[in-house]
């Protein structure tokens, strides 16, 4: 089974995203989520993203990497939208990395670190019409990675809701949610 490492999005550590990770577990995986607002939760995602920003994205990036120090390096590193920039960060950078689960967001992989290694197996999960993934340059970014890394895969799910997959957020999407952890516990089940 496999060994994860699941950061939380703008909303902070919610319920649901310990939901999901709990998910993970009952199938047999074991799965790590650190809490990188440091209790923080926001019922409002724009107050989430003005925390963010405040704390600074690097600094997101840097508590995403202190969670791992003491892990094995033998992870896979998931991220739901703001906790894709340490899931995929790490995935980059940190040896050892088993694969990578980008959900809601994807980042474009040049620039500091370098490439995608070809390693390292993706998936990047999000809905075709969310204003966030599909305008912001997040679902360009996800075909650039697709299209140059030999194990990745993108899966686009109809609609326009950005965090679909957290069941505590009105934005939850049952049907489409529902999917997406099939499809991560597959991905995890294969490198397992």
């Amino acid at each position: 089974m496999a060994e994860v490492l699941l950061f939380h999005h703008a909303h902070g550590l919610t319920a649901g995203v310990r939901e999901f990770a709990e998910g993970l577990g009952r199938a047999g995986h074991t799965v790590h989520v650190p809490d990188l607002y440091d209790g923080r939760v926001f019922d409002d995602l724009e107050e989430g993203v003005a925390y963010a920003q405040e704390t600074g994205f690097d600094a997101i990036v840097e508590r995403g990497r202190a969670a791992a120090e003491d892990l094995p390096a033998e992870l896979v590193y998931a991220g739901f939208s703001l906790g894709v920039l340490p899931a995929q960060t790490l995935a980059r950078t940190r040896a050892g990395a088993k694969g990578a689960l980008l959900c809601h967001a994807c980042l474009p992989v040049t620039g500091p670190g370098g490439g995608w290694p070809p390693e390292v197996p993706v998936q990047v999960h999000g809905m075709d019409a969310d204003g966030f993934f599909a305008g912001e340059g997040d679902l360009d970014a996800a075909r650039d990675l697709v299209g140059t890394v030999p194990d990745a895969e993108l899966f686009l799910y109809p609609g326009d809701r950005h965090l679909f997959a957290d069941r505590g957020l009105p934005s939850y999407d049952e049907r489409a949610a529902a999917l997406l952890t099939e499809r991560v516990l597959g991905f995890l089940d294969r490198l397992g």
